[in-house]
C-alpha cells in the first residue's frame, strides 16, 4: 500500500514515515504545498491514500485537497493539522478530505484512520486468498492450508500487492516502485529473490507455483493457483 505524506516539519514527517514503513506502507514525502501537489497529481493511480498537512509552504494543503478532487473523488484523504475548531473541522471536510487529526497525535491513531480509510475503500475486504494462500491485513497473518506461514515485512508485502492484484500481470517496475519505492533505474533482480523466497514458504513441492511468471514482464497469481 503506498502512501503519499506532505508535510513541512521534518520531525513530525520522519515520525509518521518510520512508523508506516515498519508496518509496511510505501511512503512517499513532499515537503511542501507544491511539491506535493505536483507528486499526487502524477501519481493519483499509484497512491491508496494522502496524508496532508494544513498550513504548508507554498500551498496549502486545503488547496492542494480541492485541486486532487477535481481529479480523483475515490482517493482518500487525512488532514493532519493543529486547527482544531468546530468550523475549521468542517471547512476541511468540505474541501474533500475524509479525516481529520489533529496535532499532537499518537502514532496508533493515524494507523487506525487509515486502516478504517482503507478497508472502506477496498469494500471491508481484508483478507485476499489464492488457492490454499490467505493473507490477513488487519492480522499482519499469512496461512497456507489453514497454518500460519512466518514471513519477513518485505516478503508480507511483496505477497499483498501479488494477492491485491490477483488475475492480473504486476509488472516488474510497478513491483518495484511500491513495494521498494524506488523510482529510477534499478536492478529489479531483487524481485526474483524474493519471489522464490515465497515460492519456497508457500508452494507444494509436487506442484507449480502458486506465482506465475510471466515471463519479461512481471507476475500473476491466480485463483485456480
Amino acid at each position: 500500500m503506498k502512501i503519499l505524506l506532505v508535510e513541512d516539519e521534518s520531525s513530525i514527517a520522519n515520525f509518521i514515515r518510520e512508523g508506516l514503513e515498519e508496518e509496511g506502507f510505501s511512503v512517499d514525502l513532499a515537503e511542501n504545498g507544491r511539491q506535493g501537489l505536483q507528486m499526487a497529481m502524477d501519481g493519483l493511480e499509484d497512491y491508496d491514500l494522502l496524508l496532508l498537512d494544513w498550513m504548508l509552504p507554498g500551498m496549502s494543503g486545503i488547496e492542494i485537497c480541492r485541486l486532487v478532487r477535481k481529479e480523483s473523488t475515490q482517493i482518500p484523504i487525512i488532514f493532519l493539522t493543529a486547527k482544531d475548531t468546530v468550523d475549521e473541522v468542517i471547512f476541511g471536510l468540505e474541501a474533500g478530505a475524509n479525516d481529520y487529526i489533529r496535532k499532537p497525535f499518537a502514532f496508533g491513531e493515524i494507523l487506525a484512520r487509515i486502516r478504517v480509510l482503507l478497508r472502506t475503500r477496498d469494500g471491508d475486504e481484508q483478507v485476499f486468498r489464492a488457492g490454499a494462500i490467505e493473507l490477513d491485513i488487519d492480522k499482519h497473518q499469512v496461512f497456507k492450508n489453514g497454518e500460519e506461514v512466518e514471513l519477513t515485512q518485505k516478503e508480507f508485502a511483496l505477497l499483498e500487492y501479488l494477492l491485491r492484484n490477483k488475475g492480473r500481470v504486476s509488472r516488474r517496475t510497478r513491483i518495484i516502485e511500491t513495494v521498494w519505492d524506488i523510482h529510477h533505474d534499478y536492478d529489479t533482480s531483487v524481485i526474483d529473490v524474493y519471489i522464490n523466497f515465497l515460492r519456497k514458504k508457500l508452494d507444494d513441492p509436487d506442484q507449480p507455483s502458486f506465482i506465475q511468471t510471466i515471463r519479461g514482464v512481471g507476475y500473476r497469481v491466480n485463483d485456480h493457483t
